[in-house]
């Protein structure tokens, strides 16, 4: 047994990790190597993208027979002796849904001709348990801790660069809590599974956990549905980045990861100035998206005579022609853009950057747009070209509807808390994310919580941007 010991904030604690074991499927499963998408074969997309799942103790609420039994949150009592335990229940699910999943337990490797293949050996998933001697509350259900302070309930596989097999593109952590309360540590291959696919197959996990003897979504690979042709013109690039903005703070010596609170009351405040700045009415993401990326551009301190790039995640499920089947968790997304000169994003209305979001929102959403799009990155693949992300664009993606928080219960309830751990994409401060709050603060129902990272040099001007968006009053211009 390894023990490490941390600190957070002063207040020490110790972590015992348990040896790694490598949970296989419980029954046989195909032995096959398979291939990938268009998107999936992506090398941004070539990383271990890692969240952490906060789950408070369990609350008995009946005793039968002399057993306590525990209800959870879709109805379904489980005997205690049986459930007590959550890296018993896990791991036992684990091994089960790799049975539908069984790709998840194989090994990911880029072969010599460039593609991604998976080989489905059952090697299994690396699994670790570990007990922390501390309660949730002592880190506030890791709700607004910083990164430091989180990361020790994920962890990386070392040396699988050095794999000729390949690397594992699933990996868990459970950690227990002296409160009775635990975390799930996930770190899951973006090659592998986008958003949507990542929670299809938490839930699937899940599911089986509580009861079920299959999962009410069935698997599908078939990445063959989404591989592109390429087009018969070469790749060319629209944007010269000769003309992109550029920071004074941009290559960074030092980074800060930023998790900023934005409640319901602020979110309808900011849309009614909006609304009687230009009359239209936008949603949430067109609203809120359009204030971060302005407040983003000032925080870094781009040249307003150069050009900035915003692109926002939009999934492509149910806008295909032909549609991808249910239980599909590939790569499906694609991304809606707009390029403007600083000085416009800097002084002009931010309304007008809104209706410029919500017009790229409705074009991404076609079927032409996306095909055109896997078309694209096809082309780019074959001839070799990697699509290299500038410090002048900011890539927004909403996890908000993902339905990972409250939803997801392997008997103790759904978590209270989810989040990312930062992933270096995008040099991390070129990525944004939208998250649902903690369940445990009343005063956030409604709201969303905002993470970026910046360099240190420049959080500080980014912190005082958002504190003028919490303090926006009815009478107030959007300055």
């Amino acid at each position: 047994m390894a023990t490490g010991k941390i600190k957070t904030n002063n207040l020490p604690f110790l972590l015992e990790k348990k040896e790694v074991v490598l949970v296989k499927p419980a029954k046989p499963t195909p032995s096959e190597v398979l291939s990938f998408s268009t998107l999936d074969n992506d090398p941004n997309l070539e990383i271990i993208c890692q969240s952490i799942y906060v789950y408070r103790a369990k609350s008995f609420s009946s005793i039968k027979g002399g057993h306590h039994d525990l209800v959870s949150s879709n109805g379904k009592t489980h005997d205690l002796e049986l459930s007590s335990d959550p890296v018993t229940v896990i791991s036992d699910a684990l091994s089960r849904v790799l049975v539908y999943y069984y790709p998840l337990a194989g090994k990911l490797k880029r072969d010599s001709d460039g593609e991604l293949r998976l080989n489905c050996n059952s090697s299994g998933v690396p699994f670790l348990s570990a007990s922390a001697n501390c309660e949730l509350s002592s880190v506030d259900y890791l709700d607004g801790v910083a990164v430091e302070v989180a990361k020790p309930f994920v962890f990386d596989w070392p040396g699988e660069d050095d794999d000729d097999d390949g690397r594992h593109p699933l990996i868990l952590q459970v950690t227990k809590f002296s409160c009775g309360g635990f975390t799930v540590g996930m770190g899951l291959s973006h090659s592998v599974c986008d958003g949507p696919g990542a929670a299809q197959f938490y839930r699937a996990m899940a599911e089986l956990a509580t009861g079920k003897t299959e999962p009410s979504v069935k698997p599908v690979w078939e990445r063959e549905r989404l591989v592109g042709k390429p087009t018969k013109t070469p790749f060319q690039n629209h944007i010269d980045k000769s003309s992109l903005a550029t920071s004074p703070h941009l290559p960074f010596t030092e980074i800060e990861h930023g998790c900023f609170n934005v409640n319901r009351e602020t979110i309808k405040r900011l849309k009614t100035n909006l609304m009687k700045e230009c009359g239209d009415e936008f949603t949430t993401i067109e609203a809120l998206s359009a204030y971060v990326w302005r407040s983003r551009f000032r925080a870094l301190q781009f040249n307003s005579d150069g050009k900035t790039v915003f692109s926002l995640t939009v999934g492509s499920r149910g806008r295909l022609n032909p549609p991808l089947p249910d239980g599909y968790y590939g790569n499906a997304f694609t991304g809606a853009y707009v390029t403007i000169m600083g000085q416009d994003l800097n002084e002009g209305p931010l309304s007008r950057v809104c209706k410029l979001i919500k017009e790229s929102k409705k074009i991404a959403c076609s079927s032409d747009y996306n095909w055109n799009s896997i078309n694209m990155f096809e082309t780019m693949r074959r001839e070799n070209i990697k699509l290299e992300m500038d410090d002048a664009t900011l890539v927004l993606t909403d996890w908000r509807q993902l339905g990972l928080v409250e939803e997801v219960d392997f008997g103790w309830k759904g978590p209270v808390n989810m989040i990312p751990v930062p992933w270096r994409m995008f040099g991390y401060v070129g990525l944004c994310i939208f998250i649902s709050p903690s369940t445990l603060d009343p005063a956030m129902k409604g709201g969303l919580r905002v993470l970026l990272s910046f360099p240190a040099t420049a959080m500080a001007k980014f912190k005082e941007e958002m504190d003028a968006l919490l303090n926006l009053g009815d009478d107030k211009a959007l300055a």
